[in-house]
């Protein structure tokens, strides 16, 4: 994620929650329900520490990487807290997985998400030589090249790329790679806005 897994994904999965939590209300005849959320105040804490890293490119390439992965970890705790203190409530059980599968593969390569050589040539088959190299940080992403083989519980890394439709224009290229736990936080984030739609007299 970068705030809670892949971008991409993450979005469809949010606009596909939204519109099954507006049917949902519809069919029962009633509004959406936001539920009573705690220590919401961590997601925008969370977005803020990985919006410096990662969409401020000329801030991002300044920094040191000790440091970018400092703010990731936190980052993704931050965001894992705030799962963990809403496990009552629909969908947080599998968000809350999906954020603890990327927090450990993370962890345990160093602080930043590993990506094998594989993926990154079929992400950017047309890169310039020298744009990217093994161990060191893929450009300004959360993302490590690093060989399947020296990658601890490589299964939990980037590895998956989106089906060519979702393929950028012109180039073609693929838009992002993802994770196992990108996956779970999608579909978590899907049935807590599914959760919007509960008829009121339902029990959160």
């Amino acid at each position: 994620m970068v705030l809670a897994g892949n971008p991409l994904i993450l979005l469809v999965s949010i606009l596909a929650g939204l519109l099954a939590g507006i049917t949902r209300a519809r069919y029962h005849k009633s509004g959406l329900h936001l539920p009573d959320f705690r220590l919401i105040w961590l997601v925008p804490a969370a977005f803020l520490l990985q919006a410096l890293v990662f969409y401020l490119p000329g801030f991002g390439r300044s920094i040191p990487l000790q440091l970018v992965s400092f703010l990731l970890v936190t980052s993704q705790m931050l965001l894992l807290v705030f799962s963990g203190v809403n496990l009552r409530l629909a969908g947080f059980w599998l968000l809350g997985c999906g954020l603890l599968l990327n927090l450990v593969v993370i962890v345990v390569n160093g602080g930043l998400m590993p990506i094998s050589p594989e993926t990154v040539m079929r992400l950017m088959p047309g890169a310039a030589p020298g744009s990217w190299s093994l161990g060191a940080r893929l450009g300004v992403t959360k993302d490590l090249v690093l060989p399947e083989a020296k990658t601890i519980f490589a299964f939990l890394s980037d590895r998956f790329i989106l089906p060519n439709w979702f393929n950028s224009a012109p180039t073609g290229n693929a838009v992002a790679a993802f994770s196992v736990g990108d996956v779970v936080i999608s579909f978590g984030a899907f049935g807590i806005l599914w959760s919007f739609g509960r008829p009121i007299k339902e029990t959160q």
